[in-house]
């Protein structure tokens, strides 16, 4: 879904729209581009604000989540922002508990084991009580951005959290997980569908609270519910989202360039949001960052001034 979201709550007037311009599949005069984690470790801001904090406390404070993610937008000139939080913050609405264990990553005490674990799950989840200090969030920030550029919001999409929940963190495989959808597919159904109903709840609170652009992470169900709720799906649309290698921001910031014009030459540049296939890794340099998203501007306003 995505939209201009001035709404009730008094929000500057966006500045530059590119970015929801090439959502909609209009016109636009050069290629948009953001990335994912672009609020991320390999900015030094970013460790030193994270520095000693909790993950998930940080998540969890609307005026941290703000700052973090308005940081890469002071030092490149993106297309758009993405409100900085995690997908895992969803079953801890349900009730599960995770923790982010160092050099190991989000880990949940207690995955689901057994049909009867579903009875621990909130089968009701009040998503403002919750998750409000996402809202919290998103709207401090869309103040706080001043019109600058559009403002994404994002939920992890049915499968990727049951994946968790069952898993008890990241898997490779998701052997367990999909081994639930054999062993118990009523069940199966029955949490990817409590999972649905939350995260549609969560997307449309995050659109109240001033999210101009929503994502579910490799979203099959929540889509079709956002869209039966009245909301333009883009996930449907022909707007392109896409791809650089992120390991190619490792090679020099001249080869970077000749890789965004080769990109741009693939895909085009209309109807199309440039991005990297992966979020940026803690170890890449902010000066590649910067020149990769240089590069896919300066490029594709030279191919559709040329064009």
């Amino acid at each position: 879904w995505c939209g201009s979201g001035v709404g009730a709550l008094g929000f500057p007037k966006l500045k530059n729209d590119t970015f929801l311009r090439a959502a909609r599949g209009e016109e636009t005069e050069h290629t948009p581009v953001w990335c994912m984690r672009q609020a991320g470790r390999y900015l030094p801001e970013f460790r030193e604000t994270r520095a000693g904090q909790d993950f998930f406390a940080t998540c969890r404070s609307p005026k941290l989540c703000c700052e973090l993610t308005l940081q890469p937008l002071r030092r490149f000139p993106l297309d758009a922002a993405i409100i900085f939080s995690d997908i895992l913050v969803v079953p801890q609405a349900l009730g599960m508990e995770v923790v982010m264990v160092p050099g190991k990553g989000p880990t949940f005490t207690e995955p689901l084991k057994e049909v009867e674990d579903l009875l621990k799950l909130r089968q009701k989840v009040d998503v403002t009580a919750e998750l409000g200090y996402v809202f919290q969030a998103i709207t401090l920030t869309r103040h706080s951005l001043e019109g600058r550029v559009p403002l994404i919001g994002f939920s992890g999409a049915p499968w990727t959290l049951m994946s968790y929940m069952i898993e008890g963190g990241g898997s490779t495989t998701m052997a367990k997980a999909k081994s639930w959808l054999y062993r118990h597919p009523e069940a199966s159904h029955r949490l990817l569908q409590l999972l649905a109903d939350v995260i549609t709840d969560y997307l449309v609170g995050q659109v109240a609270a001033g999210a101009q652009i929503i994502f579910a992470k490799d979203a099959h169900y929540a889509l079709r519910d956002l869209a039966h709720a009245g909301y333009e799906v883009s996930g449907r649309a022909l707007t392109c989202l896409g791809n650089l290698d992120p390991c190619a921001l490792y090679a020099p910031k001249e080869k970077i360039g000749e890789l965004v014009k080769k990109m741009l030459e693939g895909f085009g540049t209309q109807r199309y949001i440039a991005n990297l296939g992966h979020g940026l890794y803690p170890d890449m340099s902010p000066e590649h960052v910067g020149a990769f998203v240089e590069a896919v501007h300066a490029h594709s306003r030279h191919i559709n001034k040329h064009s």
